[in-house]
């Protein structure tokens, strides 16, 4: 597998030593894609710049998508030179037929160059713990951002709390238009794919960043265990835990540094409510075990 060249700044918090099956995470996207931040000659970007649906797979080692230095499939060339995700899910349901994926990610698309979008809950287990995600510049020849095979599990096995990437321009390599309304000039033969960083239209700044973050974890792939929620989540007083359909034993809270800061046997009940108004602002894990030695954990932000 390729070594991803994006820039990765990486928060890892060990989750206690627990290696789960199935985590749940969310994904923003912050572009960062302007006039002044990619100067165009013209004095500005066109008037239609916008991003393509973020769109992606969780997967194993035994697929690639896409990588710099590797040429693009089919399906990642209609995401870079259309914004169309036909082919490429065509490509994600073969590797989920082989046992090589095991979802699709069909985020939403930004209408516009410079904001924020997010994808609420992408979940996966530990069979399937890569992520890779595409969203094609638009409009261009053939250009795209994306993160490949990006590993969700730290060198110890554990779900990594936040991921961040600093998003940089790559050229699919399969039409040879300069700029970004160029009329199609198929590329022929076809290029790899490379990093156009600071090649004109673009700056050596980034285009954006993606944050992915760690929402919760389930210790089974236990139906009962998804009822459980929290709120409000970020907490300022009081954090509400319900549990109607799973037998919680006991709830215990700790701190980024694996600090237990709360504790609290269920006895049986469904609901409980904790004052969480002298915890300190900051993320908090929230470990949950069943009477039958089941693991949840959710993550809780403080304000």
């Amino acid at each position: 597998m390729q070594k991803i060249t994006l820039s990765l700044l990486l928060l890892i918090t060990p989750l206690l030593g627990l290696a789960q099956s199935t985590a749940q995470y969310s994904v923003t996207f912050e572009s960062t894609w302007s006039q002044a931040t990619h100067p165009h000659s013209s004095g500005s970007l066109p008037s239609t710049a916008h991003w393509s649906r973020l769109v992606g797979a969780t997967h194993n080692e035994n697929v690639t998508f896409f990588e710099v230095g590797g040429l693009a499939t089919p399906g990642i060339e209609d995401v870079a030179e259309l914004g169309n995700n036909t082919l490429f899910f065509g490509e994600v349901a073969d590797a989920i037929t082989d046992n090589y994926a095991n979802q699709e990610i069909n985020g939403p698309a930004l209408a516009t160059a410079a904001g924020t979008v997010s994808i609420d809950l992408i979940e996966t287990t530990s069979d399937f713990p890569l992520l890779t995600l595409v969203s094609m510049v638009a409009p261009s020849p053939d250009w795209m951002i994306g993160v490949n095979s990006l590993s969700l599990l730290d060198s110890e096995g554990a779900w990594i709390e936040e991921i961040i990437v600093v998003l940089y321009p790559y050229d699919a390599g399969t039409d040879n238009g300069p700029d970004y309304t160029s009329p199609n000039m198929d590329t022929d033969p076809q290029q790899p794919i490379s990093n156009i960083q600071g090649v004109v239209p673009f700056s050596s700044e980034p285009l954006g960043t993606l944050t992915i973050s760690l929402e919760g974890i389930l210790s089974v792939e236990d139906n009962s265990l998804q009822s459980i929620s929290m709120s409000p989540n970020p907490a300022t007083d009081q954090l509400n835990l319900q549990v109607p359909n799973a037998d919680v034993e006991t709830v215990s809270v700790y701190s980024a540094l694996g600090q237990l800061v709360y504790q609290q046997n269920m006895k049986g009940s469904t609901a409980l409510t904790m004052d969480v108004s002298n915890f300190k602002s900051g993320v908090y894990l929230v470990n949950m075990l069943t009477t039958d030695g089941q693991t949840v954990v959710r993550k809780l932000v403080k304000r």
